[in-house]
């Protein structure tokens, strides 16, 4: 039985366990008996989260400020990095992964995951890096690469994952990735095929924590559009001053709907006409797996990744970009005409969504190579004992 440890920093949104949870599932497809732990930062458990199949270690959560400065409620950000490497460290001794994936930073968020890396690939584990498909812009990202968080990436690091393609944009290129990355395609969930409510607008702000901008304009969507009903899925990350912004004459309209928070938003987009939505990884690959045209509403700080991936859908003809502040009769123009794709849209513009399944797969045969190593006879109870950090 080969097991599989992933590690994610989250530090905002949802995307990195998101993706982590999705290859992890993809991995449990092709090999039902296989071990999975999931080490990271959500301070929430969502239920896309709650497979009884994987076990989840929990660390202090780090929470992204709109300033980018990382914080938790009780702890110091030193007190914080310095429990998340105990844990880490701790995880990866008593698992013996065969095979360790970190998306998105290397060594986290401050290093604090380099000790237990080192270990793992000491005792003959593969390692892997996930890359989402845009990171920043490039002179942001030479910056990153250039200091002590990608420092040592090439001996450490079997493979370097890149969860999109070169179609929207080429890491080697454009970021200079110190290894030459393997494209996997976008890791996305999908839904089977529902009957489509021509009413149904979907809004969406991913976590919510930044999303009020794309809230407001949907709920003065409900009220400008009266042929459509509107849900805004608002996410775990709102606050209480972000759902109360909203408009008055819109929530008591009797077309806009609140969900406070939804197990992804796979199921709504697969009935829903249109979407309206930050530009996010997890919701934007989702809402085009469901076969939607997405209107994205990108926010532009603290980094410029959402704003670059918008623009380059847009101009593959698989999407449409408008920016926080554009006034609602702007974007109901948009919203009028059909936001179905055609079919074949994604394959022609040379988008494919089984990137879980390919990473899956590789991920599979680097287990696959690795030599038997005994485990903790205690790792369960030790690892359901992690989970309760935080």
């Amino acid at each position: 039985m080969a097991r599989y440890l992933f590690a994610s920093h989250d530090g905002f949104g949802l995307g990195h366990v998101r993706r982590n949870t999705l290859v992890a599932r993809a991995i449990l497809a092709r090999e039902p008996d296989a071990d999975i732990v999931i080490v990271t930062g959500l301070p929430m458990r969502p239920g896309w989260l709650g497979d009884s199949r994987l076990r989840v270690v929990g660390v202090p959560a780090l929470l992204k400020d709109s300033s980018g400065t990382y914080r938790n409620d009780r702890l110091t950000f030193e007190q914080a990095i310095d429990q998340r490497a105990g844990a880490f460290s701790r995880t990866v001794s008593r698992f013996a992964p065969d095979v360790v994936v970190v998306d998105r930073h290397p060594y986290g968020l401050a290093g604090e995951l380099r000790g237990g890396l080192e270990a793992a690939k000491a005792a003959g584990a593969a390692v892997v890096l996930g890359l989402r498909d845009i990171l920043d812009q490039p002179s942001v990202i030479a910056e990153e690469l250039a200091g002590q968080g990608w420092a040592g990436v090439p001996d450490l690091f079997d493979e370097i994952f890149v969860y999109g393609d070169r179609v929207l944009c080429d890491h080697e290129e454009e970021y200079g990735l110190p290894m030459r990355p393997r494209y996997c395609g976008w890791v996305a969930d999908r839904s089977a095929t529902r009957r489509r409510d021509p009413r149904l607008l979907v809004v969406t702000g991913g976590g919510g924590g930044d999303g009020e901008a794309v809230f407001r304009l949907g709920a003065q969507l409900a009220t400008a559009l009266r042929s459509l009903d509107v849900v805004i899925v608002a996410g775990p990350y709102a606050t209480r001053d972000i759902i109360g912004s909203l408009p008055a004459e819109a929530l008591s309209s009797g077309r806009l709907r609140l969900v406070r928070d939804a197990p992804g938003c796979v199921e709504l987009f697969a009935r829903a006409a249109r979407v309206l939505q930050m530009a996010g990884y997890n919701s934007t690959f989702e809402a085009l797996a469901a076969g939607l045209r997405p209107v994205l509403v990108p926010r532009r700080s603290p980094r410029r990744e959402q704003a670059i991936r918008a623009s380059r859908l847009t101009a593959l003809g698989v999407a449409d970009m408008v920016d926080e502040g554009a006034p609602a009769e702007e974007v109901a123009w948009l919203l009028e005409r059909s936001r179905l794709l055609p079919k074949g849209a994604l394959a022609e513009a040379g988008i494919r969504l089984d990137g879980a399944e390919r990473a899956a797969t590789v991920i599979g045969e680097m287990a696959a190579n690795m030599t038997g190593r005994s485990v903790d006879g205690n790792v369960a109870g030790d690892l359901a004992a992690g989970a309760a950090v935080r």
